[in-house]
Parts: C-alpha cells; sequence; structure tokens
C-alpha cells in the first residue's frame, strides 16, 4: 500500500509515517515510481508504535522493544527485552509521579499558609 493508504488507514499522518521510518520504527520499500509501498502488516506496525508512544515510551526504546511486539497493539507478547523496557519505563512514571506529588504539595502549602 501507498503512504497515502496507510495514513488513512492508520489515522496518522503521511509526515509522522515517513518520522517513523527515519527513526526506524516503520520499514517501507520504494515501487518502480520511487513512492513508499508498505507490507499490510505496516497498520499493525504503526498500531503498536502509537500505543507504546501513549504509553510515554520513547522512540529510540520502542524500537528495541518492536521486534518483539506482536498481536493487537494492546496487548504485547512480553520477550524479556520489552519486559525489561517496561518496567524500566514504569519506574521512571512512578519516580515523576513522586516528584510531582512533592511538588503539589509544596505549592498546596504556600498557599495554606497565604
Amino acid at each position: 500500500m501507498l503512504i497515502g493508504e496507510l495514513s488513512a488507514r492508520t489515522g496518522v499522518s503521511r509526515r509522522m509515517l515517513r518520522y517513523y521510518e527515519e527513526q526506524g520504527l516503520l520499514r517501507s520499500r520504494r515501487g518502480a515510481n520511487g513512492y513508499r509501498v508498505y507490507d499490510d502488516d505496516a497498520v499493525r506496525v504503526v498500531g503498536h508504535v502509537r500505543a507504546l508512544l501513549a504509553a510515554g515510551m520513547s522512540t529510540e526504546v520502542i524500537a528495541t522493544v518492536l521486534p518483539c511486539a506482536d498481536g493487537e497493539p494492546t496487548r504485547l507478547d512480553l520477550c524479556p527485552s520489552v519486559t525489561r523496557a517496561l518496567r524500566r519505563r514504569l519506574a521512571e512514571v512512578d519516580a515523576r509521579i513522586e516528584d510531582l506529588r512533592r511538588s503539589r504539595d509544596m505549592l498546596a502549602g504556600y498557599l495554606a499558609d497565604a
């Protein structure tokens, strides 16, 4: 399929699809006319990329776990590299939440004193 069809089927802009390709997350080949041609599997891959981005993972991390991503985008096959990456990201999110909680408490304390 051409990039326009992939964009229509996934809801992801052509520009973003090209970015995914630049980041090594999506692969295409060139047709005789020079246009990008994607396999049907690209729809599933884009779904995984979008889901992992929504979970707060960077494109660098996604590139390492994407080969293990199988099935539907909402469910990952948890091969060891995916499990490690998800545990690391979860720890980072937990730490960020704790930082935000401390900041919130300080702000609330300032307002309470005002």
